[in-house]
């Protein structure tokens, strides 16, 4: 028989697509296998019950060939789907409490890093504050110029951020089987905290410019 199978797509990641079912002793298994060697094969059961006593019969069978005594252990390996996606459920469990700590961790020291930016610039333009609130600057307009140039530093970060981003996906996607993905979402808000980030950490050097007197400011070398 000779036919197509329907396309059955992935799973995490892992194409079910790129395979060929050949007869098990046709000149294929050369390209494949040496001679006399079977690395792996499947075994289809229509109930749980039935699966068991497969896996039990598979077991005695290869121990057997393999020539082991009871108190051995197997040099082999019994998987089935439960197994593959109980680690994969586990694996998820983990990304899902290391990776919003390590984004928590990453916008607390971006954050850190750009107010210490902005206390700079508010040290180093002393006297252009104070210029600018001699000839008519209120607080709230000398606030909102450094959150504004507080959020959009953090917004070039998160954009630069971003790129990084989509070009590990598709290293990732290109060079391995594991499910890579970047949503159009996922960049908006990434975008959109990185300028979150940047006024939370802006607030205090903007309002220590503002509360600045102009005549110190201008006396300010």
């Amino acid at each position: 028989m000779i036919g197509v199978v329907e396309r059955q797509g992935s799973i995490l990641g892992f194409p079910l697509d790129r395979f060929v079912v050949v007869p098990a002793l046709s000149p294929a298994q050369n390209l494949v296998n040496p001679p006399g060697i079977l690395d792996a094969f499947l075994v289809k059961a229509q109930s749980e019950p039935e699966m068991r006593l497969a896996m039990d019969q598979a077991e005695g069978i290869m121990r057997s060939r393999r020539h082991l005594r009871p108190r051995q252990d197997d040099n082999f390996a019994l998987d089935t789907s439960e197994g593959v996606q109980r680690f994969w459920a586990g694996i998820s469990r983990i990304l899902v409490v290391v990776l919003p700590g390590v984004v928590l961790v990453s916008l607390v020291i971006g954050g850190i890093v750009i107010m210490n930016i902005m206390l700079m610039a508010v040290a180093e333009r002393t006297r252009e504050i104070g210029l600018r609130k001699s000839l008519g600057a209120r607080r709230r307009d000398v606030l909102r110029q450094f959150l504004a140039e507080s959020a959009a530093i953090a917004t070039v970060g998160a954009a630069f951020g971003v790129v990084a981003g989509i070009g590990l996906t598709l290293l990732i996607g290109a060079a391995s089987p594991l499910p890579a993905s970047l949503s159009p979402v996922s960049i908006v808000l990434g975008v959109v905290m990185g300028a979150g980030v940047g006024v939370v950490a802006g607030v205090y050097p903007a309002s220590r410019a503002a509360r600045l007197d102009p005549i110190a400011a201008l006396r300010q070398e």
